[in-house]
């Protein structure tokens, strides 16, 4: 499914100045709001020159940037929207260089608005069925003149056909790392797909996959319907972007631009609304704080 359009004229026309902002704000997440003071509904009107929607009786306020991303910024509302609309747009992500020309903010500002975003690309996945593709790659650093990865990341990737993609950063590609990559991250009976590397033979017996290989070291790249070609065209995506893009991603923060680029995996060719309005919908930190405790739980289930 193609992604719905929205130009940036339309943005602007949506959404010219902060007051639209706030009050769409309110909207999607204060509209049926009932005053503890008076108990009427949706009689909250915006006060003049703040960022507070008062009830009509006087007796109570809502902020409706609280529990938000927006929470204690200073910056605008509006350029919030259009750096998240930005950084729906792209399909190679967005600069934090680019972002502070864009949306006229500094360049500590734009980075970590960028970092806020993509708190709202956190997701949990859930198991994947069916017909997946697994594989690991290495990120960043660079390769020393015997051909030895050096400084690099290690990430396994597991991708649905005709669905969807999760990653996670590994500490090495031993059998039990990836046992636990796979179990957290595809349904038991699978059909699983790899390339040759041994310790995927282990774990597919393990957790009861039907399993098939490649060989890429003999360059065998299809054999029938098996091969790993969906998972590479992500990492190829993803390497592509990440160096063209933003050139160097430190390995303390490469979990969030992995969030971002599976985030758009995912819902960039499905949702039949733009990422933009996805986004939106989810600018309240609670959907960050139920994502971190999922994933916290399926790492004591997997421990």
């Amino acid at each position: 499914m193609k992604q719905p359009r929205f130009t940036v004229q339309e943005f602007h026309r949506q959404f010219p100045d902060n007051e639209t902002c706030l009050k769409h704000l309110f909207e999607t997440h204060h509209v049926h709001k009932q005053c503890p003071k008076c108990a009427e509904k949706g009689k909250y009107h915006l006060q003049f020159g703040t960022s507070h929607f008062v009830c009509q009786c006087g007796g109570h306020q809502i902020s409706p940037k609280n529990g938000t991303i927006f929470h204690k910024s200073d910056t605008d509302l509006v350029k919030w929207y259009f750096a998240v609309f930005l950084m729906s747009q792209s399909r190679n992500g967005v600069a934090a260089k680019e972002l502070e020309r864009a949306v006229g903010v500094t360049y500590k500002t734009a980075w970590r608005m960028q970092k806020q975003i993509r708190l709202l690309m956190q997701e949990d996945v859930g198991l994947l069925t069916g017909e997946v593709e697994a594989d690991e790659t290495w990120i960043g650093g660079k390769r020393k003149r015997q051909g030895y990865r050096d400084n690099k990341t290690i990430v396994f990737g597991a991708v649905q056909r005709k669905g969807k993609v999760s990653t996670r950063i590994i500490p090495n590609s031993q059998e039990q790392t990836l046992l636990e990559s796979v179990r957290d991250n595809v349904a038991r009976g699978s059909n699983l797909m790899t390339d040759e590397w041994k310790a995927y033979k282990t774990v597919a017996i393990l957790e009861d996959h039907n399993h098939s290989t490649v060989t890429h070291s003999k360059n065998q790249w299809r054999h029938g319907n098996t091969h790993t070609n969906t998972i590479e065209g992500f990492w190829s995506q993803l390497k592509r972007s990440i160096d063209g893009t933003y050139h160097v991603v430190s390995p303390k923060y490469l979990s969030s631009y992995l969030s971002e680029f599976q985030f758009r995996y995912n819902h960039g060719r499905t949702s039949d609304e733009h990422l933009f309005s996805f986004l939106l919908s989810r600018v309240g930190l609670q959907h960050v704080v139920a994502v971190q405790r999922i994933g916290a739980c399926r790492s004591l289930r997997a421990a």
